[in-house]
């Protein structure tokens, strides 16, 4: 029988249906921190939707996330990262947004052994854990003096924050702060005229350190890569430390909205209690101080910006008096004595600002745009006058007068002279960018151009006058030595690329494997050179019942020259100098395992570097001065081995030791050696007799570079008392063996002697006054604070005299003597730590 069709019944049922795909169809979101379990931020979190993980989040460097999640419906959220265990919550959604913060379990309490992944283990850099600083005995309170105790890394003066890498000098090493370039003092000549370093150690929130074969997201220089990146505060706090060194404070917090996020430190060094250990007594009035802020402003959850910012003013003035230096052997020892008239005075005046705006279109896509200028007024003003002695301490045990003088071997009088100005402006814009391709592969990309104005006004000579003659000696004219009047304006541009590829793959086997592969390139307008740098790392994590990882790094490393190795010995610069290089070859292999059931970590490391069109250059305490040409080729050639874990349970401690290689051959260190007809080497100015008569063509071949150092060791260790774990112990322990140095002729075939070796162990005992997880019983005026320490240092526990560089002075008769500059001897700094 015929069924009329009822119209509206129809209607009824496909409003219904669309009502029902409509509600399904809704959707909410669900947002917050992911934090641990000390409260701070964690970063690299994945999060996704379970049953649905192509809707997935990573979260930031502030430990945010955000992900869009059916509404109306019953969702499983899971927080996962190798690190942490992993974290799940099931939630009953409708059409309101939810704010879901969780907080998450480490696996396992030594971070910097068990916590890495993969893609940061098999990376180009190490992460290195904040928190160990404070622990840490240090003379300049920097953030590189934890540097120095990594793998592949040397110093040989504990006042300067400046390290050398694997062959490397100071000038190879970049520095950035929140992906923007941080740089050195040009006109410093000691470490105790460096004052604070760029870094302020209660600001930083991550340290990744690499000691060669980094990435091409990193810039153009030969030996090394620190990464630092200042922390965004998830609740109002702060921190304050007091010594007899200085002092700091530091303060940070976030806006109700929790949108507007600040970290500001300021900070005092000075170096006055300890320079009174050195042989030179005077005045000393070193001041160091800076202050410096970094604000984020959340914007929206995709655009947010950040603004760094730092001034810092460094003054170091000295009025020498009197020096007494002893040297020599025990057989011959000789004591040099000088009275001092006149004085040196130092200032850095520095300022900075960058702005970074940070916009994610997408959750795989990120674009970050920077901006920075750094300007610096930096002058060296010195008259000092020393009239000297050298003579010779009886050396026999059996007489009254042992250690006495016994005669006067000369006597003269030097005089140093400076009037020397230096300004540079460096600006920049820069973009970088990343995307995840998928959660195996990613691509990075960046673009950068700089501009950068010099300033320079060179005036300084020296004079030495031994027992009445003016050296070298002439009967018709005064002689000044190292004379140089220079006045220069340098305005250039550079403009740099790169781009970069990353895959983490699992192999059938399970075994897994990284790739990082990447490539940039540079122009210089001052020399219109442009060089281009592949960089390639690839690790594999092998499917075995031990836990190793092998890692292969090479690349083409360039490093344009900046202004200091533009300038030559005599003050001239040299604008057609080109780009150093160096062809890195690094294998690592790294090992987790565990030892009285504590983690440890052991790494080992193999490498060597060709270079290519090298500048050699001459050191002097801490000044690099460059012969500015490309005459010069080497290598460099070397093992590592570190291991750091548990060896007292809940503390870390690591010892490192490495072994080197580094020569250079140059046309230039070809030279003739001219005889007189009495068969005596004529030197000029000393030889009687100046006509020659016979040559010999000397060609020295390869020389050791000035960082040329066989063996270095360090160790830190921690300890506590196992029923009192509030007393605490830590040591720190540097070994070097004996740098190069020689007379100061400017003939790098001279420079081969040897300095003895750089020996120093610091030790430091902290009491925690006030614990973080402490029971608050009641109320007092501590209760504020969050945790309290006090530390007793000892600095050079061993009293071991250390050369950094010498005084050569000449008698009439042409004897030429070495007189050691010692650093700092043994002394005691009580430090007061709080953070509230």
């Amino acid at each position: 029988m015929y069924q009329p069709f009822h119209i509206h019944r129809v209607l009824l049922a496909g409003i219904c249906l669309f009502m029902t795909i409509a509600f399904n169809a809704q959707t909410t979101s669900v947002n917050g921190l992911v934090k641990g379990l000390d409260g701070e931020p964690l970063p690299n979190i994945i999060v996704y939707e379970q049953g649905n993980e192509k809707n997935s989040f990573e979260t930031d460097t502030t430990g945010e996330y955000r992900l869009t999640i059916p509404a109306n419906n019953t969702v499983t959220l899971v927080f996962y990262s190798v690190n942490f265990d992993k974290y799940s919550k099931q939630l009953v959604t409708s059409t309101k947004p939810i704010y879901l913060s969780p907080v998450l379990n480490f696996k396992n309490q030594l971070t910097e052994v068990e916590v890495q992944d993969l893609s940061s283990r098999g990376g180009s850099s190490t992460y290195l854990e904040p928190k160990n600083f404070n622990q840490l005995p240090t003379l300049t309170g920097n953030v590189e003096d934890l540097i120095k105790t990594q793998i592949g890394v040397s110093s040989n003066n504990e006042l300067s924050s400046g390290y050398s890498v694997r062959g490397g000098n100071f000038d190879e090493n970049l520095i950035y702060v929140n992906d923007i370039e941080v740089y050195r003092p040009f006109l410093v000549r000691s470490g105790q005229q460096e004052g604070l370093s760029f870094a302020n150690p209660a600001m930083v929130q991550k340290i990744n350190f690499s000691s060669g074969g980094f990435e091409a997201k990193y810039g153009d220089k030969l030996s090394s890569v620190l990464d630092i990146t200042y922390k965004r505060p998830l609740k109002t706090g702060g921190s304050a430390s007091a010594s007899f060194l200085g002092g700091n404070i530091q303060l940070e917090g976030i806006s109700k909205n929790r949108l507007v996020a600040y970290t500001i430190g300021a900070r005092y060094r000075t170096l006055s209690y300890i320079l009174q250990t050195f042989d030179t007594k005077g005045e000393y009035r070193p001041n160091a101080g800076d202050i410096q802020s970094f604000v984020t402003f959340k914007v929206n959850p995709k655009f947010s910006v950040e603004w760094l910012t730092n001034l810092a003013s460094n003054r170091y003035l000295v009025i020498p008096a009197s020096r007494q230096t002893n040297f020599g052997t025990a057989k011959q020892a000789l004591r040099f004595t000088v009275y001092f008239d006149g004085q040196e005075l130092m200032s850095y005046l520095t300022g900075m600002t960058g702005v970074s705006a940070i916009y994610k279109p997408t959750a795989k896509t990120q674009l970050k745009f920077i901006t920075s200028a750094y300007h610096a007024r930096e002058q060296e003003l010195f008259t000092v006058q020393g009239q000297y002695y050298i003579d010779e301490l009886e050396a026999d045990f059996g007489k009254p007068t042992f250690g006495q003088v016994a005669f006067n071997r000369g006597v003269g009088t030097f005089i140093n002279n400076g009037r020397n100005y230096l300004s540079s402006t460096v600006a920049n814009f820069e973009h970088k960018g990343s995307h995840q391709i998928n959660n195996k592969s990613q691509f990075l990309w960046g673009a950068r151009a700089q501009q950068e104005i010099i300033n320079d006004r060179l005036s300084e000579w020296k004079t030495v006058d031994s027992a009445g003659y003016i050296l070298p000696y002439s009967p018709n004219i005064i002689t000044l030595e190292d004379v140089y009047k220079t006045k220069i304006t340098l305005q250039s541009q550079r403009f740099q690329g790169y781009a970069q590829y990353n895959l983490q793959k699992l192999l059938s086997d399970s075994s897994e494997i990284v790739l990082t592969a990447g490539a940039r390139a540079n122009y210089w307008t001052l020399n219109n050179q442009l060089v281009a740098s592949p960089r390639v790392t690839f690790a594999i994590r092998p499917n075995w019942k031990r836990d190793w990882l092998f890692k292969i790094s090479s690349g083409i490393y360039y490093q344009p020259p900046f202004y200091r190795e533009l300038r030559n010995i005599d003050g001239t610069v040299v604008t057609n100098l080109k780009a150093q290089q160096s062809i890195h070859f690094v294998f690592t292999s790294d090992y987790n395992f565990k030892m009285w059931n504590r983690p440890f970590k052991l790494i080992m490391a193999g490498y060597y570097k060709q270079l290519n069109q090298l500048i050699p250059y001459e050191v002097d305490n801490v000044r690099i001065r460059y012969f500015a040409n490309n005459n010069a080729k080497g290598y460099v050639v070397g093992s590592d081995v570190r291991i750091n874990g548990e060896f007292v349970p809940g503390v870390e401690s690591w010892a490192t030791l490495g072994l080197l290689r580094t020569y250079e051959k140059s046309p230039d260190n070809i030279h003739y050696l001219y005889y007189n007809k009495a068969g005596e080497e004529i030197v000029k100015g000393f030889t009687f007799d100046q006509v020659k008569t016979d040559s010999v063509k000397v060609d020295p071949g390869f020389i050791p570079r000035p960082t040329d150092q066989l063996v270095t060791f360090g160790l830190f260790f921690q300890d506590y008392l196992p029923k009192r774990p509030q007393f605490k112990f830590n040591l720190n322990l540097q070994f070097g063996s004996g740098l190069p140095f020689g007379p100061p002729t400017h003939k790098r075939w001279e420079q081969i002697k040897r300095m003895p070796p750089y020996r120093r162990v610091d030790a430091g005992f902290a009491y925690n006054i006030l614990k973080s997880n402490r029971e608050i019983k009641r109320k007092n005026a501590f209760n504020n604070l969050k945790e309290m320490w006090v530390f007793l240092e000892v600095f050079n526990l061993l009293q071991i005299q250390n050369t950094v560089s010498y005084i050569w002075v000449t008698d009439v008769t042409g004897n030429r003597y070495a007189i050691p500059n010692y650093l700092t001897n043994r002394q005691i700094n009580l430090r007061l730590q709080i953070s509230f």
